[in-house]
C-alpha cells in the first residue's frame, strides 16, 4: 500500500536511503572537485584569455579565411564551448540540488556573469560568418574536413534574417543576465520555497502534485485546493514574470523580424512551421476521439458523473497499489532496454553505479526531472524527485533514455551532439515504450492489463494532449500580451479555454484551478518547448509501429540515429525506417496508436 504521504524529506548533503531504497546522489567530482576547486578558477581565466585570442585572430578576418584556417577557428570556438558549457553545467546542476541555498545560488549567479563577460568578444562570429556571401560559404563546406560542420552552420545562417547590428547583438549579450536568466532563477527560488499545508504537513511543491495521484479521493482534492490557494497567494508575481518575459521576447522578435512568436524556436528545432501546425491541428482533432473519449471511460470506472481535476491522474479504482523499491525500478527498466538491444543497458548501467543519478525529494531541490548533458568530455546527469510511483518509474525509463541518447551523441563533438528538441524526445520516449511493452508482457490478468493501458493511455494523453494544449496556451498568451499587460485573471482565462477543449465535457473544474499555469517551469525557461513532447510521442509511436512490423536492421538504424546528434535533419534521420514528418499521415499514424489502446480499453467494458 502507498503511504499516507511521503516520507520526510532530506537535505541535499545527505546519503541516500529511506521508503524506496538507497536513492543515488550526484558525485559532480567529475566536474569540478569542490566550487573554490583550483580548476574553476584555471578555467574561467583560460576562458576570458581563449575568448579574447579568438577575437583577435578572426574578428574581421572570417571572409578570408581559407578551409583549413576556417577549421582551426571552429576547432578554436569548440574548444571555448566545451569549457564553458563545463563550468555552467557545474555550477547548474550544484544550483539544481538546492536551489534555497544561497551559497549555491551565488555561485550560479557569479559563473553566468563571468562566463557572460568572458564571452561577449565572440557576439561577431555568427554574425559575421552570416555576411559570408552564398558562393564562398559554399566553397568553405566543400572542403571534406569542413563539412561535417555544415549543418550547424546552415542553422546560424537560417538565423541570418533575423541577426542585428554588432553592437546590439553585444548588448543582448550583456544584458542577457540581468533579463531572463534573473526572471528565470526568481520562478525558480520562488517555486522551490513554496510550502503547501496538507494533512498538517507542509510540504513542498513536488511532494504536493504527488497527492494528485494519491488513493484516497479527499487527499488529492485536499492537495488540489491548496495549490490554488498557495498559487492564488502568489500569482501576481508568476504573472509579472510571464508578463516581464512575454514582453522582452516580444520586443526581441520585432527587433529580430520574426514574423510569430513561435518561430525562434522552430529555427532553433530545425522545424518548418507547417509541420509543428500539421501536428497541432492533427492532435486537437484527434481530442475526441483521444482525451474525451479516454475521459469519459475513466469516469464510469470511478463511478462518477463527472471528473474533478484532482481525478485526472488518479489510481484506478481496481489499480492494485504498490510502491516500486529503486532497484525493482532499475532492474525492470535495464531489462527492458537490454530486451530491446544489451547495447542500451550497457549505456543506462553506469548511471547508477557512477554518481550520475540524483533521485531523492529533498528541500530546495529544484521540481521535475531532466537529464543535462554537460558536455561531451564529461557524461550526462539525470535528476528525479523518485516517490516510487509507477509514473517515476516511467520518468526513470524516459530520463535514461535521454541519458543514453547524450552518450551516444557525444562522439560528434561540443557543436554537434546537440540534438533539436524535435528530435530530443526520441530515445526517452523510446525507453518509456520498451518498459511499459515490458510490463504489459508480464500482465497476468485481464484486470492488469487494463490498468497498464489505462496508465499508458494515461501517460500518452499527458505527453500529446497537454503539452499540445500548454503550446496553445502560450500562443494565446503570447499573441495577447503583445496587446498589452495581461492580468492574472486574463492569463487564467486563457490558461481555462485550452483546458476546457482538451479536457472535454467529463471534467468540472474548480474553483481555483486557473492558477495552475503558474507552476509550469516550460513557459518561463524555454517559450515553445512543449510541443517538442507531443513530437517526440508522435514520432516513437510511428517508429515503434516499424520496429513491431519486424523491420530488418531496425536496431542498427536506431542507433545511427541517435549516434547523429544533431548532425542531421529530421527528414534524413527519419528517411531509413521509411517515415517522413513533413507527411500530415505521419501524426495520424502515431495518434493512431493512442486510439487503438483505448479501443482496446473500450472493448474490455463490453
Amino acid at each position: 500500500m502507498l503511504p499516507d504521504l511521503p516520507r520526510p524529506v532530506r537535505d541535499a548533503t545527505t546519503s541516500g536511503g529511506g521508503a524506496f531504497g538507497d536513492l543515488p546522489e550526484w558525485d559532480l567530482t567529475d566536474l569540478y572537485a569542490a566550487p573554490d576547486a583550483p580548476e574553476v578558477a584555471r578555467d574561467l581565466d583560460w576562458l576570458r584569455r581563449a575568448c579574447a585570442d579568438f577575437a583577435a585572430s578572426y574578428e574581421g578576418r572570417l571572409a578570408a579565411l581559407d578551409p583549413a584556417e576556417m577549421l582551426a577557428a571552429v576547432e578554436a570556438y569548440e574548444a571555448i564551448e566545451r569549457v564553458s558549457g563545463r563550468i555552467m553545467s557545474y555550477a547548474g546542476l550544484r544550483y539544481y540540488q538546492n536551489t534555497l541555498d544561497p551559497a549555491r545560488a551565488k555561485f550560479l549567479s557569479d559563473c553566468q556573469d563571468r562566463v557572460t563577460d568572458h564571452t561577449t568578444p565572440l557576439v561577431f562570429f555568427s554574425l559575421e560568418f552570416n555576411r559570408i556571401e552564398d558562393a564562398a560559404y559554399a566553397a568553405l563546406f566543400a572542403d571534406p574536413r569542413l563539412a561535417r560542420y555544415r549543418p550547424v552552420f546552415d542553422r546560424m545562417r537560417a538565423m541570418k534574417p533575423h541577426q542585428l547590428s554588432d553592437e546590439l547583438e553585444r548588448f543582448l549579450h550583456d544584458l542577457s543576465v540581468v533579463g531572463a536568466s534573473a526572471w528565470n532563477k526568481l520562478f525558480d527560488e520562488t517555486m522551490a520555497g513554496l510550502g503547501f499545508e496538507v494533512g498538517g504537513e507542509t510540504l513542498n511543491l513536488e511532494a504536493t502534485l504527488n497527492l494528485l495521484t494519491d488513493t484516497e479521493r479527499p487527499r488529492r482534492e485536499a492537495a488540489a485546493r491548496e495549490l490554488a490557494r498557495v498559487f492564488g497567494a502568489n500569482i501576481k508575481l508568476f504573472a509579472r514574470v510571464h508578463n516581464t518575459l512575454a514582453k522582452e521576447k516580444e520586443v526581441v522578435d520585432r527587433w529580430r523580424r520574426m514574423p510569430t512568436p513561435m518561430h525562434a524556436r522552430h529555427l532553433s528545432n530545425d522545424v518548418e512551421p507547417e509541420v509543428v501546425e500539421a501536428l497541432r491541428n492533427a492532435v486537437v482533432a484527434a481530442y475526441p476521439r483521444l482525451s474525451h473519449r479516454y475521459y469519459a471511460l475513466k469516469a464510469k470506472w470511478m463511478g462518477l458523473d463527472r471528473l474533478e481535476i484532482w481525478d485526472r491522474n488518479a489510481p484506478l479504482p481496481m489499480e492494485e497499489q504498490r510502491i516500486w523499491q529503486w532497484e525493482e525500478a532499475k532492474e525492470l527498466v535495464l531489462d527492458a532496454y537490454a530486451g530491446f538491444d544489451p547495447r542500451m543497458a550497457d549505456l543506462a548501467r553506469p548511471f547508477f553505479t557512477e554518481g550520475w543519478i540524483d533521485a531523492g525529494v529533498k528541500p530546495g531541490k529544484a521540481p521535475g526531472a531532466f537529464a543535462h548533458p554537460t558536455v561531451t568530455d564529461a557524461h550526462p546527469y539525470v535528476m528525479l524527485n523518485y516517490l516510487g510511483k509507477p509514473r517515476d518509474v516511467m520518468t526513470l525509463a524516459h530520463e535514461l533514455g535521454h541519458g543514453v541518447h547524450q552518450r551516444l551523441a557525444a562522439a560528434q563533438g561540443e557543436l554537434l551532439s546537440a540534438t533539436p528538441l524535435t528530435l530530443a524526445e526520441t530515445a526517452s520516449v523510446f525507453g518509456e515504450m520498451l518498459t511499459f511493452r515490458r510490463l504489459l508482457e508480464a500482465a497476468r490478468t485481464p484486470s492488469e492489463r487494463k490498468v497498464l493501458l489505462a496508465g499508458k493511455v494515461e501517460d500518452m494523453i499527458n505527453t500529446v494532449v497537454r503539452q499540445i494544449a500548454f503550446y496553445d496556451f502560450e500562443v494565446k498568451l503570447h499573441h495577447a500580451r503583445r496587446e498589452g499587460e495581461l492580468t492574472p485573471e486574463d492569463i487564467g482565462r486563457l490558461w481555462m479555454e485550452v483546458q476546457g477543449e482538451s479536457l472535454g465535457p467529463a471534467f468540472r473544474f474548480m474553483e481555483g484551478y486557473e492558477t495552475f499555469w503558474a507552476y509550469i517551469p516550460h513557459f518561463v525557461h524555454s517559450p515553445f518547448y512543449v510541443y517538442a513532447y507531443a513530437f517526440g510521442d508522435g514520432l516513437v509511436n510511428a517508429l515503434y509501429a516499424v520496429y513491431a512490423e519486424g523491420d530488418a536492421g531496425f536496431q542498427e538504424k536506431y542507433f545511427e540515429m541517435l549516434q547523429a546528434g544533431g548532425s542531421k535533419h529530421h527528414r534524413a534521420l527519419l528517411a531509413p525506417f521509411g517515415l517522413d514528418a513533413t507527411d500530415p499521415a505521419f501524426w495520424d499514424k502515431g495518434l493512431a496508436m493512442i486510439a487503438g489502446f483505448i479501443d482496446e480499453l473500450e472493448a474490455m467494458e463490453g
